[in-house]
C-alpha cells in the first residue's frame, strides 16, 4: 500500500509538471498568434493610419502634380472578350486625353472569337493578335516592345474607366520619385448585386483604404491590374510563366528604388463574380500567383537595402500569405489545450467561444452566400475564412505545379 501511495504521489506530480510546461507552451503560442493577427489585419492598418495622420499634423503633405500631358500608352489585354469589347472599345474612346499623345494597343493574343476582327473596325486603335496563347504576361511582355512613350498604362478589358482617369495618373510623374501609379479598383454594386459582390466589394473598400495609407507612408505594395501604370523605362522584362503579372511588374518598380502612388480618381469598375465557386476559381489562381511571385522578389526581404518596403512588404503581404492561415490553426489548437488544461481562469474559455462563434458566423454567411442570398452581418467573417482557405489551397496548387499561367476566365455577374 506504500508503495501505491507513492506511485500516485509520482503519477500526480507528473501531472502537475505535464501541465505546468504544456501552459508555459501553449501560452506563448496563443498571444503570439493572435498578436501577429491582430497586427496583419487591422494593427498594422491603425499604426500606419496614426503614423500618416501625425505626420500631415506636422508637417503637412505636399505632393508634386503634373500639369503637362505626358505621351502615354494605355495597353489593354484581352482574351476572347468578343462580347464585352463594343463596351470597352466605346469607353476606352471616350477618355479625355488629347488624341495625340494617347496610343491605345489592345494585345488579343490566342483568342479565337471575333475580338481581332472587332478590334480592326477602329483605325485609331493598335492591334497586336497571334494565334498561339501563352499567358497574359507574354502578351504583356510582347507589347512592351512596342511602347515609345514614357508612361505606359495597363488595363484589362472586362473593365471600365472613368474619363479622368489618365489624367489624374499621369499628374503623379511630375515627381522624379513616382516610378508608378496604381489606379482604384471598384466592384459594381447596385440592388440587383450578388451576395459574392457584396462581399467582394467589401473587400476592395477595404484594400483601397490600405493602398490610400500605404502610398502615404511610402508605397503602394502591389498595384492591380484592373488599371495602373509606370514608367516604361522600368518595366524588365523576366520569363513568362509569371500569373500575377500585375503585382510583379509593380513591384519591380519599387525594387528599383522608386514609389507607387495612389490615384483614387482614377478607377476601374468591374462586375463581381456571378457564383461563389468562380470566385473560388480566381481566388486560387491569385493565391497561387502570389506564392509564386515571391520567387521573383527575393530582393524585397532585404530590410539593410529597402528598409521601409520590406516592413511594408512583410505587413501586408508576407504576414498575410505566407503566415496567417498557419496562425489561425495555431490559434484554434492553443487556445483549445489551454482550456483542457484548465488556464486562465475563464480568460481561454471566453476567447475559445469567441473563436467558435466567429467561425460559426463564418458557416452561415458561407450557407447565406451559398444560396445566392445577402450574408449581411456573417459577410466579414465569411470572407476572411473564405480567402484564407484560397490561399491555402492556393498554396497547394503552387507546390504541386498545378497553376496553369494560362488564366481561365472567371464569369462575371451580369449587369
Amino acid at each position: 500500500m506504500q508503495f501505491s501511495g507513492k506511485a500516485a504521489d509520482i503519477c500526480c506530480s507528473q501531472t502537475v509538471i505535464f501541465r505546468s510546461v504544456s501552459v508555459k507552451i501553449m501560452e506563448p503560442v496563443f498571444w503570439i498568434s493572435l498578436i501577429l493577427l491582430f497586427y496583419t489585419y487591422l494593427g498594422y492598418g491603425l499604426i500606419i493610419f496614426l503614423l500618416n495622420n501625425i505626420r500631415v499634423l506636422f508637417s503637412g503633405t505636399i505632393k508634386t502634380l503634373q500639369t503637362e500631358k505626358l505621351p502615354v500608352t494605355l495597353i489593354i489585354t484581352a482574351y476572347n472578350e468578343a462580347s464585352l469589347l463594343p463596351q470597352k472599345i466605346s469607353n476606352t474612346l471616350a477618355i479625355d486625353y488629347p488624341a495625340d499623345k494617347l496610343t491605345i494597343l489592345f494585345v488579343t493574343d490566342g483568342s479565337s472569337d471575333s475580338s481581332a476582327e472587332l478590334i480592326k473596325n477602329f483605325p485609331s486603335i493598335q492591334l497586336m493578335h497571334l494565334p498561339e496563347r501563352r499567358g497574359k504576361y507574354a502578351a504583356v511582355k510582347r507589347a512592351m516592345q512596342m511602347v515609345k512613350t514614357p508612361i505606359v498604362i495597363f488595363s484589362d478589358a472586362n473593365t471600365m474607366l472613368n474619363p479622368e482617369c489618365i489624367n489624374c495618373i499621369v499628374s503623379h510623374f511630375a515627381d522624379p520619385d513616382v516610378g508608378g501609379v496604381a489606379g482604384e479598383k471598384k466592384i459594381m454594386r447596385n440592388n440587383f448585386a450578388s451576395a459574392v459582390g457584396e462581399a467582394e466589394g467589401l473587400y476592395w473598400q477595404y484594400e483601397s483604404f490600405m493602398k490610400r495609407q500605404d502610398a502615404e507612408l511610402y508605397t503602394v505594395v502591389g498595384a492591380a491590374g484592373e488599371l495602373f501604370s509606370i514608367r516604361s523605362s522600368l518595366f524588365n522584362a523576366i520569363d513568362e510563366n509569371i500569373i500575377l503579372d500585375d503585382f510583379v511588374i509593380s513591384m519591380q518598380v519599387c525594387l528599383q528604388g522608386y514609389k507607387i502612388r495612389y490615384e483614387p480618381d482614377a478607377f476601374a469598375t468591374e462586375l463581381p463574380s456571378a457564383s461563389l465557386k468562380e470566385e473560388e476559381k480566381r481566388k486560387v489562381r491569385i493565391s497561387a500567383g502570389a506564392y509564386q511571385s515571391l520567387r521573383y522578389l527575393k530582393g524585397i526581404m532585404n530590410l539593410f537595402r529597402h528598409p521601409l518596403l520590406s516592413f511594408q512588404f512583410v505587413s501586408r503581404r508576407f504576414l498575410r500569405w505566407v503566415v496567417c492561415p498557419i496562425l489561425l490553426l495555431t490559434l484554434i489548437v492553443s487556445n483549445s489545450w489551454l482550456v483542457l488544461l484548465g488556464a486562465g481562469n475563464g480568460l481561454y474559455e471566453a476567447l475559445l467561444l469567441g473563436q467558435v462563434l466567429f467561425y460559426l458566423f463564418a458557416l452561415f454567411g458561407w450557407l447565406f452566400v451559398r444560396s445566392g442570398k445577402r450574408a449581411g452581418l456573417f459577410t466579414i467573417p465569411f470572407y476572411f475564412v473564405f480567402m484564407n482557405y484560397c490561399l491555402v489551397k492556393g498554396f497547394m496548387r503552387h507546390i504541386s505545379g498545378k497553376q496553369s499561367v494560362l488564366w481561365e476566365k472567371s464569369v462575371r455577374q451580369m449587369t
